[in-house]
């Protein structure tokens, strides 16, 4: 590993990289939807309405149109994914206690964020109903507006909803199943390429001596690139940690030798660099980033899909990280988790010991 500086370097700057894309690029939170209007009124009680939009930290408004033609281009192209039209009569229904329509228009090519939005303004143009309802009894009788019932919905363990303190366990899984599935996958197969495995067959050397001096070398540096991720998630991010740091470390441990161990075992039965690599992209990579709850909730996954993630295991460990971190809870609840991790690691190691003969 010393002489392979690549690697060395590679192994280092990974979960860097990915905690950096991830925890900036992907956010699930809706904040300051371009939003584009045409406001037909130009009266106080219109531009009250756009004010609510513009001040809350959902919406942004970007511009105002006076037709349909330009309202649609700032869609089309993009500046805007929401637009607001008022119509001229806006003002007069109000006063005269009429009902009024308003439009809102929303690009669904975002499915996600547009139906966000949507569930926004919807709850923006009710909170406004509420005030002039309440104005309008306030001045005819001069009595205040009381709500029979008062809803006070609080989150628990993420009071602000903070879609990055979901992602960043995921993340830190997503870089031990890098550095330890795709970069031991090619370990054997690499002396199988190279011409070195006769040499080694050729000394005293015992298949479980071989198979655990080339994964303690990647281990020792998963455990360090997991203290990265830990670390950058606190800093940057502001990531708490309400559980035991011990406990986290810990089951890092665990899932880190299943992994380890997973692409020991690609690399044992495949001899060959390049198919290992790849078959450790399909079995380990791409489960932990689709499968595993890690941006896609599982319960929102077709049922015979549901049932393929009961395999991954880092459904498992992402499910400990965020009960560790957001929850503070620990093996007295989660310790089921705990033991299907362990069983798996210890299934690859019993199978990469296995399926290695030292002979040609």
């Amino acid at each position: 590993m010393l002489r392979d500086w690549r690697s060395l370097a590679l192994a280092i700057a990974i979960p860097i990289i990915l905690i950096l894309l991830f925890g900036y690029a992907l956010d699930l939170d809706l904040d300051k939807v371009p939003t584009v209007v045409w406001d037909q009124s130009h009266s106080p009680e219109s531009r009250e309405l756009v004010s609510m939009f513009d001040g809350s930290p959902y919406f942004s408004i970007v511009d105002y149109h006076d037709n349909y033609r330009e309202l649609q281009k700032s869609i089309d192209d993009s500046r805007a994914m929401v637009g607001i039209v008022i119509p001229s009569d806006f003002a007069d229904c109000i006063n005269a206690n009429r009902e009024v329509d308003i439009q809102v228009i929303i690009d669904g090519s975002d499915a996600n964020t547009g139906r966000l939005a949507m569930g926004y303004a919807t709850a923006l143009g009710l909170i406004y109903n509420l005030e002039i309802g309440m104005k309008r009894m306030a001045f005819i009788g001069g009595m205040s507006m009381s709500m029979p019932v008062e809803m006070e919905p609080r989150a628990w363990y993420n009071p602000d909803l903070v879609s990055t303190y979901n992602i960043i366990p995921g993340i830190i899984a997503m870089v031990m199943v890098v550095i330890a599935a795709m970069l031991t996958s090619v370990t054997i197969a690499r002396e199988w390429e190279m011409g070195t495995m006769e040499q080694l067959i050729s000394t005293p050397i015992r298949g479980p001596e071989l198979v655990f001096g080339k994964v303690v070398p990647y281990f020792v540096i998963g455990m360090v690139d997991v203290a990265i991720a830990v670390m950058l998630g606190e800093w940057l991010f502001g990531m708490p940690l309400r559980g035991s740091v011990a406990l986290v470390f810990g089951m890092a441990v665990i899932f880190l030798a299943g992994a380890l161990f997973f692409g020991m075992m690609l690399s044992i039965v495949l001899k060959a660099q390049v198919l290992s690599n790849q078959m450790a992209l399909l079995g380990s990579f791409l489960p932990t980033m689709l499968l595993s709850g890690f941006v896609f909730a599982i319960e929102n996954m077709p049922g015979w899909l549901q049932v393929i993630t009961y395999i991954v295991p880092a459904r498992y460990f992402i499910a400990l990280l965020r009960g560790i971190y957001l929850k503070g809870i620990g093996l007295e609840i989660m310790w089921f988790n705990a033991l299907l991790l362990t069983m798996y690691a210890i299934v690859m190691i019993i199978v990469s010991n296995k399926r290695l003969k030292l002979k040609l």
